[in-house]
C-alpha cells in the first residue's frame, strides 16, 4: 500500500482532510518528544535511574535526541529522492516507535540514550518531509496556511505533553514517566496507518517519469479530471522547472555555486531563517522551562510544570495566529516584528530574574514576560521558518537543500540544548541576554535579506531569483521556458488570474 501512488482516500475534501491530519499527528511528535521529556527532568525516579547527573551530564543525555534528528535529516539526503516522501515518512515513524519503546522500559542510561538517539533519527526524517510533502500537495493560495498548522500541532504536542507530566507527578513510582513516553508509540502508529493510502507527490512521480500517475494525484486532490485545464497548467509548470533544473544534474557543487535560479544563496537563506528558529533561546525554554522555573523564579516541582505548560500554550496561540496570516500577510512581516518582540520580551525576562530577590512580584513578571516571549515566537520564528524554508528552494535540491537546512537547525538544537543546563548554572540571567542578542542582530538580516513568497506557486518562486537582485514586494506570476533559457523575463498574467488559483 506505501507504493499506491494515488492514495485509496475519495477525491476532493477526504484526501485533502487526510494529508492534513496524517502531516499534523507526525508534527506533533517533533515537540512531544521535547516538551514530555522537558517536563520530566526533575521527577525524581528518573532522576535516579539516570543516577542523578550533573548539569554537563543532562545536557547531554538530553541533547543526544538532537544530535540524532541532525543526522536523521542526513539520511534524508539519500533515503528521499529515490523512495519518495510516504516510503520515507513510514520509515521515520518506525523509527520512532522503535526508540520510544527503548525509552520507555529503560531501567539505566545506555539504554535511554540509545532509545533517544533512534527516536531523534525518526524524528529528523519526518521533520526534514513532512512539511515538503504537504506544500508539494497544497494550493498556492493556502500553501502557508496548511503547513503552518504542522507548526501550530507541534506546540499542542509541547503543551500536551508539559500537561500529561503535571498529571503523572501526582503518580508515584516510574509509570509516572514511562507513560507519557509511550504514548509517542500511539503517534507514530497512526501515521504508519494513514501514510499508506495517500498519494504521493506529483513533483516526485514527475521526477520519476510517471506523468499520468501525477496528473492523477493533482485531479484527485483538487476533484477535478485529469484534463482540467488548473492540471494540466500545474503539470506544465513543474515538468517545465523540472526539465529545467536537470539540465544540470545535482552535485552537492552546484549548491555551492552561482547558477541560473541563485541555488546557493537561497540554499543560505533556506538555513538562515531556521537559524532564527534556535537562536533566541525558544528550546532552552520547550526543554527545560521546569529547570527554569525553579531554579531561577523559585517555583515548586508542580507549580513550575504548570507554569511550563502554560508558557509554551502562548507558543501554540502565537502559532494559530501566524497559521491564519500567513498567506495574506505574507512570510516578511510577521518575522520582523515577531523578532523584534520577542528579544523585548526575552530582554525584561532576564531583568526580571537579575532582580528576583526584591520580592515575588518579579517572579509573577517574569513569568508574563516569558509567556509574551512565546507568544511573539509562536506568531514568527517558530512557525515562517519551516514554511519558507520548505518553499524556497528549487525542485532539484528541495529534498536535499530542506533536509541541509533542518540539519543546521537540528545542530543549534543540540547545542542549546547541551549548553542551557551549564549556563543556567554558571551564568543565570546573562544567559537571556545573550538570547536578546541574538533577536536584536537577526532584524536586519531578515529585513534586508529575506524575500516575500505568498501567493506563489513552488515554480514561480525561481523566477523570482532569475535576476540579479530579487525585487522586493514584487510577484512575477509567470515566466516562459524560453525567458527562462535566454534570462529575459516575460510577466504574462496576475497570479490571481491563473487558473490553478481558482481551481
Amino acid at each position: 500500500m506505501i507504493f499506491d501512488y494515488i492514495g485509496m482516500f475519495k477525491a476532493g475534501r477526504p484526501t485533502q482532510l487526510a494529508i492534513t491530519y496524517t502531516c499534523l499527528t507526525a508534527f506533533v511528535l517533533f515537540d512531544y518528544d521535547q516538551g514530555v521529556f522537558g517536563g520530566l527532568l526533575t521527577n525524581p525516579d528518573l532522576l535516579t535511574i539516570m543516577g542523578n547527573p550533573n548539569s554537563g551530564k543532562l545536557g547531554i543525555i538530553v541533547a543526544c535526541y538532537n544530535l540524532a534528528g541532525a543526522f536523521g535529516c542526513l539520511l534524508n539526503f539519500w533515503v528521499g529522492p529515490k523512495y519518495g516522501k510516504k516510503v520515507v515518512i513510514a520509515l521515520a515513524m518506525t523509527l520512532v516507535t522503535i526508540g520510544a519503546v527503548l525509552q520507555c522500559t529503560t531501567y539505566g542510561v545506555p539504554q535511554l540514550v540509545v532509545g533517544r538517539v533512534i527516536t531523534g533519527l525518526g524524528v529528523g526524517i519526518d521533520v526534514a518531509t513532512v512539511p515538503t510533502y504537504q506544500s508539494e500537495l497544497s494550493k498556492r493560495g493556502n500553501r502557508g496556511r496548511l503547513v503552518m498548522t504542522e507548526i501550530v500541532f507541534v506546540t499542542v504536542g509541547v503543551v500536551v505533553a508539559y500537561f500529561f507530566d503535571v498529571g503523572m507527578s501526582y503518580v508515584d513510582g516510574p509509570v509516572a514517566w514511562r507513560l507519557p513516553i509511550a504514548c509517542q508509540c500511539l503517534l507514530a502508529l497512526i501515521v504508519l496507518g494513514l501514510i499508506g493510502g495517500l498519494p504521493e507527490t506529483p513533483r516526485y512521480l514527475i521526477q520519476r517519469g510517471l506523468i499520468s500517475d501525477a496528473e492523477a494525484v493533482l485531479a484527485k486532490v483538487w476533484n477535478v479530471p485529469t484534463s482540467d485545464p488548473a492540471v494540466q497548467q500545474e503539470k506544465d509548470e513543474i515538468i517545465r522547472a523540472n526539465d529545467l533544473e536537470r539540465s544540470n544534474p545535482f552535485k552537492w557543487t552546484a549548491a555551492w555555486s552561482k547558477d541560473a535560479v541563485r541555488t546557493r544563496w537561497r540554499l543560505f537563506l533556506a538555513v538562515f531563517v531556521l537559524f532564527t528558529n534556535q537562536w533566541t533561546g525558544a528550546n532552552a525554554i520547550v526543554f527545560y522551562a521546569p529547570t527554569i522555573m525553579e531554579q531561577n523564579v523559585g517555583l515548586s516541582h508542580t507549580s513550575a510544570l504548570i507554569a511550563g505548560g502554560c508558557i509554551n500554550m502562548g507558543n501554540m496561540m502565537g502559532a494559530f495566529f501566524s497559521c491564519l496570516i500567513s498567506d495574506r500577510i505574507g512570510r516578511k512581516k510577521p518575522l520582523l516584528i515577531g523578532l523584534i518582540g520577542q528579544s523585548i520580551f526575552m530582554m525584561l525576562f532576564g531583568v526580571m530574574i537579575k532582580y528576583s530577590h526584591v520580592g515575588p512580584a518579579t517572579g509573577k513578571a517574569a513569568i508574563a514576560f516569558l509567556l509574551w516571549y512565546e507568544i511573539c515566537f509562536g506568531a514568527s520564528s517558530s512557525s515562517i521558518p519551516w514554511l519558507y524554508s520548505a518553499e524556497i528552494l528549487p525542485i532539484r535540491v528541495r529534498a536535499q537543500g530542506t533536509s541541509l537546512a533542518v540539519f543546521t537547525n537540528w545542530m543549534w538544537q543540540f547545542t542549546i540544548v547541551m549548553a542551557t543546563p551549564t549556563m543556567i548554572s554558571n551564568l543565570g540571567w546573562e544567559t537571556y541576554m545573550i538570547f536578546m542578542s541574538f533577536g536584536f542582530a537577526f532584524v536586519p538580516m531578515v529585513y534586508f535579506w529575506v524575500v516575500e513568497t505568498k501567493n506563489l506557486g513552488l515554480e514561480e518562486i525561481d523566477y523570482l531569483f532569475l535576476s540579479e537582485r530579487a525585487p522586493q514586494g514584487e510577484h512575477p506570476a509567470d515566466v516562459s521556458l524560453g525567458g527562462i533559457e535566454t534570462g529575459e523575463i516575460k510577466e504574462k498574467v496576475a497570479y490571481e488570474e491563473s487558473p490553478v488559483s481558482k481551481a
